[in-house]
C-alpha cells in the first residue's frame, strides 16, 4: 500500500510539472497577444481542461495498457516511470524548453518496463502500440502543425487583407478566446489523460498483486480488477493538479512560445490554436498519445514563416528540437536506471 501511495504522489507531482509545460501550452498564445490576462488564461485553461478530461478515455487506454505489457509491470515499474519523467520536466522546464511530457511519461514507462522484464524487448508492444501510436505520431504531428497553421494563416491573411488592422484586431481579440478554449479543452481530452492512464494502470497492478486486499470498505473504490474504463475521481484529481501547475510556474514557457520565437497577434494566435487544436482533438478520437507541445509550438512556427519568415527566432526553433530528440531515449534510460536500482533491493 505504501508504494502504491508513493505512486500516487509522484503522479501528481508529475502532473503538477505537466502543468509548466503542457497546460502552459494552451493558453501561450493568448496571454502573449493580451487577448486574456494570464489569471484569466488559467482559469479558462483548468476550467476546459477539466471539461476534456472528463469527455473521454481512449489515450488514457492507450497508454495504461497498450504500450507495454501490463502483466510485467508492477507498481515499482509505474514509479519509476513517474519519476524519470518529472525529472526531465523539470530540467526541460528549467531551461524554459517546451518539450514533451507526453513522450517524457511514454519513454519513462517503456524504460522501467524493459528493466522489470530483465531487457526481453518483448514487453514493449512496438507493432500494435508504440509504432502506429506514437512514434509515426511523433514524426507527423510537427509537419502537420507547420503546414496547417501556416495554411490557416494563409487564408486568413487572403480574406482579411482589405480590413484595418484596428477590425482585424479587435475581431479576432474575440474570437482567440473561443479557439483558446477550444485549445485547452482539445489538451485535456489527450494530455490531462496520460496521467490517468499511469494510475489507474497502479490501480490495476496492486489490485493484481494484492496490495489492496487488507483495505478497509470505505476504500473499495481502489480496487481494480480489470483495466476499463478511468475512474473519475482520477480525472477530476489529475485535470485539478495540471491547473495548478499551470498557475505556479507556466510562465516560463508561455514566454518562450509566445514571445521568443515570435511576435504574435491575436489573428496569428487565432490561427496556431486552431490548427493545434483540431490535430490534437482528432488524435484523440483515435486514442493517440500525441505531444501536444510539438502541435502548438509547429503551429505556431507555420503562422510565424508566413507573417514573414525572418520572423520567427530559429535559433530558439533549433534548441526546442533537440529537446524533442533527447526526449523519449532520454527519459528511458533514466527509467531504465531507476527500475534496475530498484529491482536490487
Amino acid at each position: 500500500m505504501l508504494i502504491f501511495l508513493a505512486v500516487v504522489l509522484a503522479a501528481i507531482a508529475f502532473e503538477y510539472s505537466n502543468g509548466f509545460h503542457d497546460a502552459a501550452n494552451a493558453i501561450a498564445t493568448v496571454v502573449s497577444t493580451k487577448v486574456l490576462t494570464p489569471r484569466q488564461a488559467i482559469i479558462m485553461a483548468a476550467f476546459f481542461n477539466l471539461t476534456g478530461a472528463l469527455a473521454g478515455g481512449a489515450v488514457a487506454s492507450t497508454v495504461g495498457k497498450g504500450l507495454v505489457d501490463t502483466n510485467v509491470v508492477t507498481l515499482a515499474t509505474v514509479l519509476c516511470a513517474l519519476i524519470a519523467a518529472f525529472a526531465w520536466n523539470i530540467t526541460t522546464w528549467w531551461a524554459g524548453l517546451p518539450s514533451s511530457s507526453s513522450h517524457a511519461l511514454i519513454g519513462g514507462l517503456c524504460g522501467a518496463a524493459l528493466a522489470t522484464a530483465h531487457g526481453n524487448w518483448s514487453v514493449l508492444k512496438w507493432h500494435t502500440g508504440l509504432w502506429p501510436k506514437v512514434v509515426v505520431p511523433m514524426l507527423i504531428s510537427p509537419v502537420a502543425g507547420f503546414v496547417l497553421g501556416g495554411f490557416l494563416m494563409f487564408l486568413l491573411f487572403v480574406t482579411l487583407h482589405r480590413f484595418t488592422p484596428y477590425t482585424v484586431h479587435s475581431v479576432f481579440g474575440k474570437l482567440q478566446i473561443f479557439s483558446a478554449a477550444w485549445m485547452a479543452h482539445s489538451h485535456g481530452t489527450n494530455d490531462a489523460q496520460k496521467t490517468m492512464g499511469i494510475i489507474t494502470l497502479a490501480l490495476f497492478t496492486g489490485t493484481k498483486a494484492g496490495s489492496f486486499n487488507e483495505l478497509p470498505g470505505w476504500l473499495h473504490f481502489l480496487r481494480t480488477p480489470t483495466f476499463g474504463g478511468i475512474p473519475a475521481w482520477v480525472k477530476i484529481l489529475c485535470a485539478l493538479t495540471m491547473a495548478a501547475g499551470t498557475a505556479a510556474g507556466g510562465w516560463r514557457i508561455i514566454r518562450t512560445l509566445g514571445h521568443r520565437m515570435v511576435k504574435l497577434q491575436p489573428v496569428h494566435g487565432f490561427a496556431a490554436e486552431t490548427s493545434a487544436a483540431l490535430i490534437i482533438q482528432g488524435a484523440s478520437l483515435y486514442g493517440i498519445p500525441l505531444s501536444t507541445t510539438h502541435v502548438i509550438s509547429t503551429s505556431i512556427m507555420g503562422v510565424g514563416t508566413v507573417k514573414r519568415f525572418s520572423g520567427v527566432k530559429w535559433t530558439v526553433v533549433e534548441r526546442i528540437i533537440w529537446a524533442w530528440i533527447f526526449t523519449l531515449p532520454a527519459t528511458g534510460l533514466i527509467g531504465f536506471i531507476f527500475a534496475r536500482a530498484a529491482s536490487a533491493f
